[in-house]
């Protein structure tokens, strides 16, 4: 009877163990590090993995962009973690922009912000939305939600104390960004900058996360992430998760209500 009853336990963990291991979507998560954005990622890749495991997705990491040299298909979003598009090259391109075209989804934080050199790159500048101009030292300040409704700010209160670098931007590329959160630039200095630069900020509209449909798939772009001990926040992780599973799926948005009554 014992040993009928450790096999029947053996045949059982034989058909459970697949059954957990997968995921509902595949994410790929590129975090190449560069001179100003390394040290996070030795804090932010456990909490993506913790990330994966809460919320049941499949991950793969990357220190590199080989993954843009094989198969994108099979990856329901793409992050590409404080990595710009410069970092890709030649067929990479190329490979991102089918994936996109092909209903792909692609989160960007903070440095993948970033065209280097501007105009490099048009096709991932529209990505994103809106290109670089400048940022103050690191600062505190307040962020408000501007669109509740998006699953990147779900978790957040509609005031919310961070600190971080405030990137400022030029007119957006494209039609269509929604504007999911931005800074209030009464709450910290604009000015507040290294010798030698100088920075005036963006006034009344300063956006700092957002989201659109771009060229076929779903694009999440926030602009928060510059400290690694923002990664231990979690407030900022329901932030990017809800961003990756919009991305991923298009799921979260509720439908806008009927005209009329």
């Amino acid at each position: 009877m014992k040993r009928l009853l450790i096999a029947c336990l053996l045949i059982a963990a034989t058909f459970a163990v697949p059954a957990l291991a997968e995921g509902q979507f595949k994410v790929l998560v590129v975090a190449i590090p560069n001179r100003y954005h390394h040290d996070y990622a030795v804090v932010a890749k456990p909490r993506f993995e913790q990330m994966a495991q809460r919320h049941a997705f499949e991950m793969d990491w990357s220190w590199n962009p080989s993954p843009f040299d094989g198969d994108l298909s099979k990856y329901a979003a793409i992050v590409l973690l404080n990595t710009p598009g410069d970092e890709l090259q030649g067929a990479q391109r190329g490979a991102l922009e089918a994936y996109v075209r092909g209903g792909g989804g692609v989160v960007a934080v903070h440095r993948a912000l970033i065209s280097n050199p501007p105009g490099g790159w048009p096709w991932f500048e529209r990505m994103v939305g809106r290109t670089f101009r400048i940022h103050p030292m690191v600062q505190t300040a307040t962020v408000r939600v501007e669109d509740a409704s998006f699953p990147a700010a779900f978790g957040l209160p509609s005031r919310w104390i961070w600190t971080d670098e405030w990137y400022e931007f030029n007119p957006p590329l494209v039609r269509g960004l929604r504007t999911v959160l931005s800074v209030d630039e009464r709450s910290y200095d604009p000015t507040r900058i290294w010798p030698g630069q100088s920075a005036r900020g963006m006034g009344a509209v300063h956006p700092v996360a957002w989201y659109h449909a771009y060229d076929g798939g779903r694009v999440f772009v926030t602009a928060l992430g510059h400290t690694p001990a923002l990664y231990d926040d979690p407030l900022y992780l329901e932030h990017l998760y809800g961003g990756l599973w919009w991305a991923a799926t298009g799921k979260g948005i509720e439908p806008a209500a009927p005209a009329g009554g």
